[in-house]
């Protein structure tokens, strides 16, 4: 009866450290939640999706645009994390296309993968306030834009969806950016469901292009690359150091400065 209660205690204690770095995980959406700029009382119906004014419009800017954005997500998930989307304006092109995944496409049997010819680029989601996670114009942009499109036709969950851990909007904007490394997409601590594998691997390189990860299933992983520098994740909550930035990868806060 004692060595069966002292090979229960073993599993006990090591869960014990886990549960310790769980809680302090948490602490960073608790945070948010209770501190932060978060919509908690518009409907999804009234929310704005109106322009944020951060992309150049296509009539005064020539050259070919690519940007990414990352936005809270609608109501109190955004404590924990960003919806992200990507969006393209070719040479001479009076018109963006918006590239994203929208999960709740899936009650209507459609795609989870939405390409909006015409869409506004920057827009609010559900009120969040965008934030532009990376630019690229002129030089090999239009080139880059070719390949986004060839990631996006090749996306493998077009018609599954999981907020948690993945495949998601995240899932989906991190494989396009691994398809298309030259992009160096340094996504945030805050962007869950990034470090789900495509087709179950459990090694490959990071959205950047610059580093590698291993991932089991977006549920536990690290990953070190110049880019992202070094993170690890636990039950898709994301923490680490970027010596690239001087900067702490937090969960719920995303990347903070030094």
């Amino acid at each position: 009866m004692q060595k069966k209660f002292i090979i229960l205690r073993k599993p006990l204690r090591l869960l014990r450290p886990i549960a310790v770095l769980l809680f302090f995980l948490l602490l960073g959406p608790f945070a948010v939640l209770a501190f932060g700029d978060l919509d908690m009382r518009t409907h999804w119906r009234n929310a704005s999706h109106a322009s944020s004014g951060l992309a150049p419009s296509p009539d005064q800017e020539p050259q070919a645009v690519i940007q990414i954005y990352g936005a809270r997500a609608y109501n109190w998930r955004g404590a924990f994390g960003i919806h992200t989307w990507i969006a393209a304006k070719r040479r001479n092109s009076g018109h963006y296309t918006v590239y994203q995944v929208i999960g709740w496409n899936l009650y209507r049997g459609h795609s989870v993968v939405t390409v909006q010819k015409g869409g506004t680029p920057d827009f609010r989601w559900f009120n969040a306030q965008p934030e532009l996670l990376l630019e690229r114009r002129g030089g090999i942009t239009e080139t880059l834009i070719d390949r986004i499109e060839s990631a996006v036709d090749a996306y493998p969950y077009a018609y599954r969806y999981r907020v948690w851990p993945g495949p998601n909007s995240n899932s989906f904007t991190a494989f396009v950016a691994r398809k298309v490394p030259e992009l160096g997409l340094d996504l945030p601590p805050t962007a869950i469901g990034k470090d789900f594998l495509a087709e179950g691997k459990l090694i490959g390189p990071t959205p950047s292009g610059t580093g590698w990860q291993f991932s089991l299933f977006g549920l536990l992983g690290a990953s070190l690359a110049s880019e992202e520098g070094l993170e690890f994740n636990l039950l898709g909550l994301s923490f680490g150091f970027d010596a690239n930035d001087l900067a702490l990868r937090l969960p719920g806060f995303g990347r903070v400065l030094l």
